[in-house]
């Protein structure tokens, strides 16, 4: 007969694991996805807990009411959430790209439902975020992620967390400031070719006023747009690698400040 005890000291200590962890999953990209079934999300978590809790060294927990172990609650539920936070910030950029991509092809009515996100997002946006997602997975980034939650344990042990405000503003502003600097990278190759056709069609209107250039601009943008789009598909690993390595940049940031 299979017999297993503990004490509560070990049973609070697993549920302060199981606590940023979980809340880790629920904000994380790959993880947080809206399609993906929230008991499955529920089970990693409580599986990923149970590894961390046979390696992770124990300490006692310190708090002398009920309020005192609340504390320590919300302070492992904003650690978890800001280290998933810091790595989604980086997602959202591929959205921004994609809305300025739609912006100038002429597409930006043609909205959808992200079934991702459940929110409302363009066509090109759709396709930047689940071709990054799609190489996200078969590089493994996924596993760095679990790994950077592991290690912060090291760093950042439970009730160990010290919030330093002014380098989370730091951290926040740094990355605010190249938000759009990377969204036009992305979307760079459609930019600067919508520029020139908007040039070329400028002096055609000038050399040729009979012809009608808005309904002619507005299917050769089009065509043009999904053909730029579909040729700088062979760029998407770079920019997701570039889009990664901020995501790493951005962990290591914020669990600095914690």
């Amino acid at each position: 007969m299979l017999e297993y005890t503990f004490s509560y000291n070990n049973l609070e200590y697993f549920l302060l694991i199981l606590v940023r962890v979980s809340c880790f999953v629920f904000v994380a990209p790959f993880f947080s996805m809206s399609n993906t079934p929230r008991r499955v999300r529920i089970g990693l978590s409580v599986f990923i807990t149970v590894l961390l809790y046979q390696v992770i060294p124990h300490e006692a927990i310190e708090y002398r009411t009920l309020l005192g172990y609340f504390i320590i609650v919300m302070k492992e539920v904003l650690t978890g959430l800001l280290i998933g936070f810091a790595a989604n910030l980086c997602s959202t950029v591929v959205s921004f790209a994609g809305h300025i991509a739609d912006m100038e092809m002429g597409l930006s009515m043609a909205s959808m439902m992200d079934p991702s996100t459940r929110e409302s997002a363009t066509i090109s946006g759709i396709y930047y975020n689940y071709m990054v997602l799609l190489m996200l997975m078969i590089s493994g980034f996924h596993r760095y992620l679990l790994k950077a939650l592991a290690e912060t344990y090291v760093l950042i042990p439970v009730n160990g967390a010290i919030f330093k405000t002014d380098n989370l503003m730091s951290a926040m502003a740094g990355f605010m400031s190249d938000y759009i600097v990377i969204g036009f990278r992305i979307c760079l190759p459609i930019f600067a070719v919508m520029i020139i056709l908007n040039a070329v069609l400028g002096i055609l209107a000038k050399v040729s006023p009979q012809l009608n250039m808005f309904a002619v601009g507005i299917q050769m943008k089009v065509l043009v747009g999904i053909s730029v789009l579909f040729l700088s598909t062979a760029m998407l690993p770079g920019a997701a690698n570039f889009i990664y390595e901020q995501m790493k940049r951005m962990v290591v940031t914020f669990v600095e400040a914690i």
